[in-house]
């Protein structure tokens, strides 16, 4: 019987579906600078941080590798901060593109997709550009199963603009004025109803101080009397990129961006770094008469340092001492820091305000500084605005009035009190002024002491209101919101 021939052997079916050829596996491909600015989302999510302190360091190690350009640490920069100021608008945004509510989407997912719905909506990359190489840092940090669910809902948000999206997503300004806002401008509620009260006025004012929150801030430096001049500080950061500051004659504007540590007026601590709206603080506090002699200063809540070196500046010119004082070692080391060198006589020590290490009537003049939101820097620190909570003002107010009360106690009769806040709420401005004044509170009797008009001391600075204290504005004077209230000892 003759051998049956070999049937031929049939060649497995390829993978993939319909029997095509299935495309082999491909490692995700690192971008670093997607990767780095995730990374400092990550920070400011899991740890609290806060990226402004989290980006430099990050950028300093980047840089080591020479194919890092300074158009990649540009491009991080404006991922991270665009992210994190338009948080609540993405927010929106992604919440009508997927199935399920916001809190249930993984934090490390959704910040990719908040990084890439910035690509999309913020920025001028491609669409296919940014849908990619968010896909593709999804890959990396999140795995290949919900990198698809990444690109699906890219794919979703790149249908519209992002004029288009806001018209979905927020409610008409006619039916809710506050929630429109919110969404448009991307600040939580609570906040847009309280800067809103602190503002007044109608829809055009309070829209352009949100549009102002979500600007990047200029740098800007202060050439501290004595020590450097806005000439030399100009000729350092060049003509071309370097303006002189809007209000105070001490202020030098990097209009270009830049490394303010890379100039040697900087590393030496003859200048800083300093919001204008700080140097206006600190030049009225100086600049208000006092009666009799003026030759104790005292910053009662000095940390980091940039006011205490200015006052400290401003003191020494007069032959002034100042006493800077911190609750917290750490900070006290920052104030040391910033002051080393002064020319005048200066002490720094690590002491709490509310239990002061000086005998009442010590000091001719006294600036306190409290701790506050931070409301009025949200351009500087736009995630703070995601983490405060309404409840967090009333943890503050007894410290904040506890440390005025201490401030006006420590100044002698005729002296000079500025208290001070880097937030336009009115719980933490004129109301806390007005409760220590009247001696609102329990247990607590009225203080000897009188308001004074703030604005005189604030030289050609404009729409400072109707006095007597003072509110800067983003959006009115190019500075952080900064509040400053002028008290004078009466007995």
């Amino acid at each position: 019987m003759s051998e049956q021939p070999r049937q031929p052997r049939r060649k497995p079916a390829p993978a993939g579906a319909g029997g095509k050829q299935a495309k082999p596996y491909r490692r995700p491909q690192k971008d670093p600078v997607r990767m780095l600015a995730f990374e400092v989302l990550r920070a400011v999510d899991e740890r609290d941080a806060y990226a402004n302190l989290v980006l430099p360091p990050l950028l300093r190690k980047a840089r080591q590798d020479e194919n890092f350009q300074a158009r990649d640490a540009a491009l991080a920069t404006e991922l991270v901060y665009g992210t994190l100021r338009r948080q609540g608008t993405y927010d929106a945004v992604i919440k009508a593109c997927i199935d399920r509510p916001l809190r249930e989407v993984d934090p490390p997912v959704l910040d990719v997709l908040s990084l890439g719905a910035h690509q999309l909506l913020g920025t001028r990359i491609p669409t296919h550009a940014a849908v990619s190489a968010s896909v593709e840092l999804a890959r990396v940090v999140l795995g290949d199963g919900r990198a698809k669910f990444v690109n699906a809902v890219l794919r979703k948000i790149a249908a519209h603009d992002l004029d288009a999206w806001l018209e979905r997503v927020a409610p008409p300004y006619e039916d809710d004025a506050e929630e429109h806002l919110a969404v448009y401008h991307s600040h939580p509620r609570w906040v847009v109803s309280a800067l809103w009260d602190s503002l007044g006025g109608g829809r055009a004012g309070i829209e352009d101080l949100l549009e102002a929150d979500n600007e990047r801030p200029e740098v800007t430096l202060v050439a501290r009397p004595g020590r450097s001049t806005p000439e030399e500080l100009l000729e350092a950061v060049g003509e071309d990129s370097a303006l002189p500051g809007r209000w105070s004659p001490y202020a030098v504007r990097m209009a270009e961006g830049g490394e303010p540590g890379a100039l040697e007026a900087v590393r030496e601590g003859r200048a800083g770094v300093q919001d204008e709206g700080s140097q206006l603080v600190a030049m009225a506090l100086a600049a208000a008469p006092v009666e009799g002699r003026d030759e104790r200063w005292l910053d009662g809540c000095a940390g980091p340092g940039g006011k205490a070196a200015l006052l400290a500046a401003l003191a020494a010119q007069r032959g002034a001492f100042l006493l800077a004082s911190e609750k917290q070692p750490h900070r006290a080391r920052l104030v040391e820091r910033s002051l080393a060198g002064n020319p005048g006589p200066y002490q720094v020590i690590a002491a709490d305000g509310t239990r002061p290490a000086w005998l009442p009537g010590s000091f001719d003049r006294v600036l306190m500084d409290v701790p506050c939101s931070g409301l009025g820097a949200l351009r500087r620190r736009p995630e703070a605005r995601w983490r405060r909570r309404p409840e967090d003002l009333e943890a503050f107010a007894p410290l904040q009035r506890g440390l005025l009360r201490e401030a006006l106690s420590a100044v002698r009769v005729g002296g000079i009190v500025g208290y001070a806040t880097c937030s336009p709420h009115l719980a933490e401005t004129r109301v806390v002024v007005d409760d220590v004044l009247k001696g609102r509170g329990a247990g607590q009797s009225p203080v000897s002491a009188e308001l004074i008009d703030a604005r005189p001391f604030m030289s050609g600075v404009p729409a400072l209101g109707d006095g007597p204290d003072v509110q800067l504005w983003p959006h009115l004077h190019g500075t952080d919101a900064m509040y400053l209230a002028l008290l004078r000892r009466t007995a």
